[in-house]
């Protein structure tokens, strides 16, 4: 699968062997679909650019705020023994839980 990013947001490519298409959807939008369609690749980016600007037409014709893919809010089930880890490694590096994960991750996904 490959992607295509436009204002923020980033679409799927994917292809349908039977209806011989290139198809997607906005990823992360999980109470909005976004899905488009195209026949080459660039008909699928107009498709998509067009579905997001639609998207984004419609919420301020409403007067809502438009949903963002991967807010940036992440709830994660842990053992209590890796959350009080996690606690004491926070603590002895003088930073919040928060810090400590944000940062472990952003080494592990090498931003």
């Amino acid at each position: 699968m490959g992607t295509m990013k436009y204002k923020g947001y980033t679409g799927s490519v994917d292809f349908s062997d039977e209806d011989n298409c290139l198809y997607g959807k906005v990823l992360g939008m999980s109470k909005d679909a976004i899905t488009y369609e195209g026949n080459d690749v660039n008909e699928l980016r107009k498709d998509f650019e067009g579905a997001i600007d639609d998207y984004l037409e419609s919420c301020a014709k409403r007067g809502i705020e438009p949903r963002k893919p991967f807010c940036g809010s992440l709830n994660v089930r842990i053992t209590p023994e890796i959350h009080s880890r996690i606690a004491m490694l926070a603590q002895e590096a003088g930073i919040t839980i928060n810090a400590f994960i944000r940062q472990t991750l952003e080494k592990a996904v090498c931003l």
